[in-house]
């Protein structure tokens, strides 16, 4: 009788364990999972911030050009 309440015992113990291991192996999934995105959103955050500079030094660029040909248009017109 105690030998088959110890393997009762101990298959009881076991499914536990297999129980709280699974937990953590889904627990584990999900924290990289989660790690995955945030990396993810970073690297596309990083690029449209570098899309965004470059937008705005192109404008710029652009702004500065059509001053100085403007200017120098005009300069050629009066002179």
């Amino acid at each position: 009788m105690r030998m088959r309440q110890s393997m009762a015992q101990m298959e009881r113990e076991f499914e536990q364990h297999a129980v709280l291991e699974r937990r953590q192996r889904e627990q584990l999934r999900r924290s990289a999972v989660k790690r995955t995105r945030q990396r993810r959103r970073a690297r596309i955050e990083r690029g449209q911030n570098l899309r965004f500079v470059l937008l705005q030094l192109s404008i710029l660029l652009t702004v500065v050009v059509v001053t100085v040909v403007m200017f120098e248009t005009l300069a050629w017109l009066m002179g």
